[in-house]
């Protein structure tokens, strides 16, 4: 991945100059004063970690298996929120790991955890790092030293349990390498979100991510039957059946506890029939209200199609209803809803022409395949267009939640007023990303011009933002986690009762403190 952006570095791009003189006459955007650092150019700290603690850590995984370069630092520090990017982009490398450890195995990941917290060192799972929300910015203080604990070499098929429709993965492997292994099976776990490229199996668990075909295939969470993790007490080996009676589930302790409660070293996870046929198309509807019913309808009443969200009208017009577009402004209006359907041929086909004699009757106008297939083509190019738009001078960002239907109006409302009275007359766009029957999510995009410190400037926004989602009733994250941007508001969410109760798994299971301190935990 780009060192300082998102994704492949060969498809980076600059803006087209027309798209730059369209943002500096609409919202005043200006090129940066100074442009982005080199990678030799990052200012890094000196690596604290004892030469003991090094030399523990390089026997249980080999000496090539602990990494203290700068460039090994520096592609594991933050994530890929637009604050972390514009740091490293002007070169502030603080948060940088002092190593880079990559463990082989279960035990081997027991045992480092075992050195970390003996030494007092604190530790950061790592996969893909597309944390969007500060999950991989830990707090140093108090500690001797950070590690990331890099996952990638647990990135096996382990086992497919093809009479269950189970299989067993391991949390390093990549989004489409497990989809790769599991199509040579003929099977999918159907789980692509816009991070998919990049994203690990273990961040997805860990950071309960949902994916854009939710609404057919469930969310990440409702994937996992059964894990394994290694916390500095020893093992958690949890699931054992379907469903149980025996108890709380565990599981839910693991699932979104973004590696502060443990580290994830396997997965065994329900896997689908890899889909005969996708059928994606576009819907037209005149209000983004009108759009939201007609969701809810196929949503409580079906057929819900594998893939269905809802662009407002302002992301219909600027065109980020097709990722790697803007500026291509529907002539037509309203608002455009992207309706996909997997499975066996005449299944799929069967549902959409239901789902579709629904939509028309609740006002929709279908506009064929053409923008259904846009948007698969380009569903994870927005990332791309992010760091163009950084790099002309914009401040880019994204935030989302989620409410029941009843309460869906008001938190749309409250965000976009939040928003607008934190950045003046910045550009705020939104879309339903995923449905359930009581309730849907919200996914902002927000562009405005940088202002002279941008770092501060989202930082306002963003405070402003959290306030409005807990004032309206929302939930402070649907799919991107905690991570430290999102603790004051997750309190207020879970009550004081409920903080005590993650700090008291947090000290039973890590009672040294060094797994991910500062993230999630209020």
């Amino acid at each position: 991945m780009l060192w300082s952006g998102w994704g492949d570095p060969a498809r980076a791009a600059d803006l087209p100059e027309p798209i730059r003189g369209l943002l500096a006459d609409l919202l005043g955007v200006r090129p940066p004063a100074s442009p982005a650092v080199r990678l030799d150019e990052v200012r890094l700290p000196a690596p604290a970690l004892p030469g003991q603690v090094l030399d523990e850590l390089r026997g249980v995984v080999g000496p090539g298996h602990v990494r203290c370069d700068d460039e090994a630092r520096i592609r594991r520090t933050r994530g890929r929120s637009t604050p972390d990017l514009l740091r490293l982009r002007a070169g502030d490398g603080s948060d940088a790991p002092d190593a880079v450890v990559l463990p082989g195995s279960h035990a081997e990941v027991l045992e480092l955890l075992r050195i970390c917290a003996a030494h007092r060192v604190a530790v950061v799972p790592f996969g893909g790092g597309t944390s969007v929300v500060g999950g991989l910015t830990p707090v140093r203080e108090g500690f001797a030293g950070v590690v990331a604990l890099d996952l990638a070499r647990l990135n096996r098929l382990v086992a497919v349990d093809t009479e269950s429709m189970v299989a067993e993965l391991e949390p390093g492997l990549r989004a489409p390498q497990a989809e790769e292994l599991l199509a040579a099976r003929g099977l999918t776990l159907g789980h692509f979100p816009q991070s998919f490229e990049y994203a690990t199996l273990g961040g997805f668990a860990a950071a309960r991510s949902s994916g854009q075909a939710s609404a057919g295939y469930g969310r990440f969470d409702d994937m996992v039957v059964g894990l394994t993790a290694a916390t500095p007490r020893g093992t958690l080996e949890l699931g054992r059946a379907p469903k149980s009676a025996a108890g709380p589930d565990l599981r839910q302790v693991v699932l979104g506890s973004e590696g502060a409660f443990g580290v994830i070293t396997s997965l065994r996870l329900r896997v689908r029939p890899a889909p005969a046929a996708r059928i994606y198309e576009g819907w037209r509807f005149p209000s983004f209200a009108e759009g939201t019913a007609a969701l809810r309808r196929l949503a409580q009443d079906g057929p819900v199609p594998t893939v269905l969200r809802l662009s407002d009208e302002t992301e219909t017009m600027v065109g980020l209803a097709k990722p790697g577009e803007i500026g291509g402004a529907a002539a037509e209006g309203g608002c455009l809803v992207i309706a996909g359907y997997e499975g066996e041929a005449a299944e799929a086909a069967g549902r959409r022409d239901r789902a579709a004699e629904a939509l028309t009757g609740l006002g929709g106008t279908c506009l064929g395949p053409g923008p259904g297939d846009a948007w698969e083509h380009g569903r994870y190019s927005a990332p791309y267009l992010r760091d163009s738009l950084l790099a002309a001078g914009a401040t880019v960002e994204t935030l989302e939640t989620a409410a029941f239907w009843s309460g869906l109006p008001r938190l749309y409302d409250a965000v976009r007023l939040a928003l607008h009275g934190a950045l003046g007359s910045p550009l705020v766009m939104c879309h339903v990303s995923h449905v359930y029957a009581t309730g849907a999510s919200l996914y902002f995009t927000v562009v405005t011009a940088q202002s002279g410190d941008p770092l501060a400037q989202w930082a306002a926004a963003k405070r402003a933002a959290n306030e409005a989602i807990v004032a309206a009733g929302g939930t402070i994250s649907h799919h991107h986690g905690v991570g430290r941007d999102h603790r004051e508001a997750y309190a207020a969410e879970i009550g004081e009762l409920g903080v005590e109760v993650l700090r008291g798994i947090k000290e039973r299971l890590d009672p040294a403190g060094v797994l991910n301190p500062g993230v999630l935990i209020p």
